[in-house]
C-alpha cells in the first residue's frame, strides 16, 4: 500500500515538473514557443526595439504629400461678404455685376504612395481630379511636379507620375489584401491636416464593406486606425511593411476621426492601376444583370431554402447574361467557385475579372442548382458615368445625374419601363435644384421638349437652355412637368 502511494506521488511530481517546464518554454520567446505566432510578443517586440517602430520608420519614405490646385469659377455674389445678398445691395450694384463670373484658385492637400522607382504614385481620384497643377513633397522635403497617368472615379483610384529627378525613391511593396484577417494590426500613414508623415495604428475592423455610398465599386477595408482630412490617398500597411490599402474616407459627424475609416484594398487598387497604365482606362467585366441582396422575407416569398447568394431581378438585352440564358429570379451562388454573399461582392468580382474572361456561374433556379458558363463583356463607358452641376451652374445647379443602368435602377428602384432619361443621384442641400423640388431618384426625361437619352444629351441640351427650363420628370411610377425660371 505504501509502495503504491509512493509511486503515485512520484508520478504526480513528474507531471508537475513537466507542466512547469512546458509553461516556462511557452512563455520564453523562441521558435517553439506557443506565442511564436502572436504578433504582439516575439514578432512585434524584439531585442533592441519594436517591430512596429521599425516598420513605421522604414515605410514613411514611401508616402508623399500631394498639393493640388483647382480653378474654381463662381458668381461674384458667391465670393463676397454675405451682406451682398441683401436685395438693397443687389438693386444698388445691379444684377449684371453679380452675373460676372469670378475665378479663384483652390488648393487642397492629400497623400499618395510611391509604388515604383521611376516615380509612379497611387492616390485617390478625388485628390487630383480637375486639377491644374500637382505638387508632390517627398519625405526628404524635395518638391516635384507630377502629371496624371490615369484616373478612375468609379473606384476613386488615380495614378500620377513624378517629373524631374526621381533618384533615391523608396517605393512601398504591394501586399495581398486578400490575406488580411479581422483584428490584424495595420498602420495608416499620411498627411492629416497637412501634418506630413503621420503614423497611426489600429486593427482591421471589417472587410468587404460595400454599399457605403462613396464610390460605384466598393470593397472597403474598415479600420479604426486614425484617418483624418489629408490622409486620403495615403498608405494602409501591414506588419510586413506591405501596402494593403489606400486610405480613402471616414465616417464622421464632427469632420474628424471617430473610429471608422475606409481604405481601398491593395488588390483592387493594383488591378485598377495596371489597367490605367496599360489601357488608359479601366476595362471592367460586364455580366448584364440587375441584382439585389436576399433577405429572409424575400427568400421565403420566392421559396428559397436560405438567403445565400444574389438575386437576379432583371437581365439586360443582348448582354452576356442574356446570351447565356440567365433568367429573372435566378440566384447566383458562386462565380468560379467563390461564394457570392452580396451584390457588392458580385459586382466587384465580375468587374475585376475583366472583359473577355470565361467564368462559370453556379445558380439556383426553381430549387435546383445548375452551372452556366459564359464570357464576360466589357462594361459600357457610360455605365455609371455621371455629370455634376455646381451650385452656380444655372437653374439645375447642385445636382448630379447618371445614366439609367443596373446601378441606378437598383439603387432608386426605377421601373424598367422607363427606357430613356438620366437619373438624379444627388441633390445638394439648399441648392436651386432642391428649392425647385427635385429629389434623388428623379429621372429627367425631357428638357425643353427635347428627349434626354444619355448624360451627354443632358449636358448638351442643358447648355442650350437660357432663362427657363421645361422638364418632364419621372418619379415613383408617374410623370409630371416642372418649369424653372430665373
Amino acid at each position: 500500500m505504501e509502495r503504491r502511494q509512493t509511486s503515485i506521488q512520484k508520478m504526480n511530481r513528474i507531471i508537475f515538473i513537466a507542466g512547469l517546464l512546458f509553461l516556462i518554454m511557452s512563455v520564453l520567446p523562441g521558435k517553439n514557443s506557443v506565442w511564436a505566432e502572436m504578433p504582439l510578443s516575439s514578432e512585434v517586440l524584439k531585442e533592441g526595439g519594436s517591430l512596429i517602430a521599425d516598420i513605421a520608420e522604414s515605410s514613411v519614405a514611401g508616402v508623399v504629400n500631394i498639393s493640388s490646385t483647382k480653378l474654381i469659377t463662381a458668381d461674384a455674389g458667391q465670393l463676397m461678404h454675405p451682406f451682398f445678398n441683401d436685395p438693397f445691395f443687389r438693386d444698388f450694384f445691379g444684377q449684371r455685376f453679380y452675373n460676372i463670373p469670378k475665378e479663384r484658385r483652390e488648393r487642397s492637400l492629400g497623400s499618395g504612395v510611391i509604388i515604383s522607382k521611376d516615380g509612379l504614385i497611387l492616390t485617390n481620384n478625388h485628390v487630383v481630379e480637375n486639377t491644374e497643377e500637382i505638387l508632390v513633397t517627398l519625405s526628404d522635403k524635395r518638391e516635384l511636379e507630377a502629371e496624371i497617368v490615369g484616373t478612375d472615379p468609379k473606384s476613386d483610384v488615380a495614378v500620377i507620375r513624378l517629373k524631374g529627378n526621381t533618384e533615391d525613391l523608396t517605393p512601398l511593396p504591394i501586399g495581398n489584401s486578400g490575406e488580411l484577417r479581422l483584428g490584424d494590426i495595420v498602420l495608416a500613414i499620411g498627411n492629416p491636416f497637412g501634418l506630413d508623415h503621420t503614423v497611426t495604428m489600429g486593427i482591421v475592423s471589417a472587410k468587404g464593406r460595400a454599399n457605403v455610398g462613396i464610390t460605384d465599386y466598393e470593397d472597403f477595408i474598415q479600420t479604426d486606425a486614425a484617418i483624418n482630412p489629408g490622409n486620403s490617398g495615403g498608405a494602409l500597411i501591414n506588419l510586413k511593411g506591405e501596402l494593403v490599402g489606400i486610405n480613402t474616407a471616414i465616417v464622421t459627424r464632427s469632420g474628424g476621426y471617430q473610429g471608422v475609416g475606409f481604405a481601398i484594398p491593395s488588390n483592387m487598387a493594383k488591378a485598377v492601376m495596371d489597367s490605367l497604365i496599360k489601357h488608359g482606362k479601366v476595362v471592367r467585366g460586364w455580366l448584364g444583370v440587375a441584382i439585389q441582396d436576399l433577405d429572409k422575407d424575400l427568400s421565403e416569398a420566392m421559396g428559397l431554402k436560405d438567403i445565400n447568394g444574389v438575386l437576379v431581378s432583371d437581365v439586360t438585352e443582348n448582354s452576356p447574361a442574356a446570351k447565356a440564358k440567365l433568367e429573372r429570379g435566378d440566384v447566383i451562388l458562386r462565380v468560379n467557385g467563390e461564394k457570392m454573399t452580396s451584390t457588392g461582392r458580385l459586382r466587384n468580382t465580375i468587374a475585376a475579372m475583366g472583359a473577355g474572361t470565361e467564368v462559370q456561374l453556379d445558380l439556383m433556379r426553381d430549387g435546383k442548382e445548375k452551372t452556366v458558363p459564359l464570357t464576360l463583356g466589357e462594361l459600357p463607358d457610360d455605365f455609371g458615368g455621371q455629370a455634376t452641376l455646381q451650385e452656380n451652374d444655372g437653374l439645375l445647379g447642385g445636382i448630379t445625374v447618371a445614366p439609367l443602368n443596373e446601378l441606378t435602377r437598383e439603387k432608386f428602384e426605377i421601373n424598367k419601363n422607363v427606357k430613356t432619361g438620366v437619373a438624379i443621384t444627388q441633390v445638394e442641400g439648399g441648392s436651386t435644384a432642391e428649392q425647385a423640388g427635385l429629389r434623388s431618384g428623379d429621372v429627367i426625361l425631357e428638357i425643353n421638349r427635347q428627349n434626354v437619352n444619355s448624360v451627354e444629351d443632358f449636358e448638351k441640351v442643358y447648355k442650350k437652355s437660357k432663362d427657363s427650363l421645361l422638364m418632364l420628370i419621372y418619379r415613383q411610377n408617374s410623370t409630371f412637368y416642372l418649369v424653372l425660371r430665373k
